[in-house]
């Protein structure tokens, strides 16, 4: 047998004796300790605080509605976009704030709010810009839905509210880049093809007969001549044998020949064609 001071022993004797551990011992007011007791607010389970998922709005509910037609919604679409691509937000408003029936136009789909009396909600963005020399198309870009609500189908609707609306103001033809959506456009219908130059800023008053005249090649400078040595004031030579004159200057660099007539050759797995930042773009177009 162990010696009694064995603190061992001593141990399974605290343990095993209730009369040693007195802090064992149930307080009367645990009982009165609830879930809705006024201690413990953090405990209180109160049904209308829970969270609740948003509801996934009715594709046959979404509106299509130009940013300046409803800027109580500017601060809402910023944050959308810039959910995709950061940018400071008063730039970013700056850009949504130019929109204009005169183009470029920022389009925003909108679903109605679960809510009486509260603004729509911004489930998607996408902006239109005039075509250089293409009276008849639009560049489509910064095309971005809603990240919570991708793959349901919202990104269809928004593309097919761009033709609708491009549609019913005279346009026929959609241009657009991406980087990794191919698949998708090719499923609506967009095909490969040339690159073009979107117009920044548009006005009605401009002739079409001066939008026309950028896209041309700036007629060739003819070559410099040596400068007339006759009009200058030179100082008079001193009396003596003739100089002879100075060698002809060189030929001046011709310019690179010009790329061949057409687009780059281009498939849905690999493109000649860069972003500003060198990354690989794939140019599609649609007729509507």
């Amino acid at each position: 047998m162990p010696p009694r001071g064995d603190p061992e022993i001593q141990l399974a004797k605290l343990t095993l004796d209730p009369t040693h551990q007195p802090e064992l011992t149930l307080s009367p007011r645990l009982d009165e300790l609830t879930l809705g007791s006024a201690c413990h607010p953090e405990l209180t389970l109160d049904p209308a605080r829970q969270p609740e998922e948003t509801p996934v709005p009715n594709l046959a509910e979404l509106t299509m509605e130009p940013v300046h037609c409803r800027p109580e919604l500017l601060d809402a679409c910023a944050d959308l976009i810039n959910e995709q691509w950061p940018r400071s937000r008063a730039s970013r408003l700056h850009s949504l704030g130019q929109s204009s029936d005169a183009f470029p136009l920022c389009l925003m789909l909108l679903s109605p709010h679960p809510m009486p009396g509260a603004p729509p909600i911004v489930v998607g963005h996408a902006r239109l810009s005039r075509v250089l020399d293409r009276p008849q198309s639009l560049l489509v870009e910064t095309v971005v839905v809603a990240r919570a609500l991708r793959g349901r189908g919202f990104g269809r609707r928004l593309m097919e509210g761009l033709e609708a609306f491009a549609q019913a103001r005279g346009f026929h033809r959609l241009h657009l880049t991406t980087h990794d959506q191919l698949h998708f456009y090719a499923h609506l219908g967009y095909h490969l093809g040339e690159p073009v130059q979107g117009l920044v800023f548009t006005s009605r008053r401009l002739p079409a007969t001066l939008l026309s005249a950028f896209p041309k090649a700036p007629f060739p400078q003819p070559p410099s001549k040596a400068p007339s040595l006759t009009a200058q004031s030179a100082p008079r030579a001193p009396r003596g044998p003739l100089v002879p004159p100075p060698p002809p200057l060189p030929e001046p660099v011709t310019t690179l020949p010009p790329p061949p007539a057409g687009p780059l050759p281009q498939s849905l797995l690999k493109t000649q064609y860069q972003d500003l930042r060198g990354y690989p773009i794939f140019w599609m177009e649609k007729d509507i």
